[in-house]
């Protein structure tokens, strides 16, 4: 187990990585049991869980500060990135390995035509991943695309080793430009909620129903109907990478 003082903060349970749950322990429990594998190996199982076993959706996500909980993300069964970093970070506390968040904006990344009207263009704002202290430095894991989903946007899956950073997915698999890292917001050792819900309401305005959800819809449901036309899913790669 990690002791360093250093790391106090990057360890404790929150009210959003409440990794003492009963929800996130048996999480743990399931994918990563204790006993003779090492800290990475333990904290790859986590990443591959939450990423295949933890439904990606934007549309009507939940973002009330009680569906923000690791906990009740594993009830939702589903989230988005924020949701599905909360609770890959708090099931590494769980296991003593230190963790944090970290915000950042994006050019687009699995996004449709009806996506990027209700984003209002290509660029989205606090796209979150997590920060993983591992062999004594710090990794970035995302560990939010499911590789069904991946395979319907035509994009590769993001691996993770626990020793390379897993950032992005910058090309999808016929060589185009897919996703950019435009800026980081910073760090986090707890989801600054205020700061993301009301940025995000702020920037996206129209991809909000009402106060704590996202309008309804399916992203499955858009790569059929949107992405499934090539030429203009091949437009919309070109404008981006021009």
């Amino acid at each position: 187990m990690i002791t360093n003082v250093r790391f106090t903060s990057d360890l404790q349970p929150t009210d959003f990585l409440d990794y003492r749950s009963d929800e996130v322990q048996d999480f743990v429990e399931r994918w990563a049991p204790a006993g003779a594998n090492t800290a990475i190996q333990r904290a790859v199982s986590l990443y591959y869980a939450v990423r295949d076993n933890v439904r990606y959706e934007v549309y009507g996500a939940d973002f009330s500060r009680s569906g923000m909980r690791a906990s009740q993300v594993l009830r939702a069964g589903s989230g988005m990135c924020i949701h599905k970093s909360v609770l890959y970070a708090a099931a590494l506390r769980a296991i003593a390995v230190p963790s944090r968040l970290v915000l950042t904006d994006v050019h687009n990344h699995l996004a449709s035509d009806r996506l990027r009207a209700l984003v209002g263009g290509d660029v989205f704002r606090y796209h979150c991943l997590t920060s993983v202290y591992l062999k004594g430095r710090w990794v970035k894991a995302t560990p939010v695309f499911p590789k069904i989903l991946c395979k319907l946007y035509k994009i590769a899956p993001l691996e993770f080793d626990g020793l390379t950073d897993s950032l992005h997915h910058p090309f999808d698999l016929k060589g185009r430009r897919n996703m950019e890292f435009l800026r980081t917001h910073g760090e986090f050792s707890d989801l600054p909620y205020d700061f993301v819900v009301n940025g995000l309401r702020a920037a996206h305005p129209r991809i909000f129903a009402d106060t704590d959800y996202l309008v309804e819809g399916s992203l499955v449901t858009d790569a059929v109907t949107t992405l499934a036309r090539p030429w203009q899913h091949g437009q919309h790669m070109t404008r981006r990478s021009a």
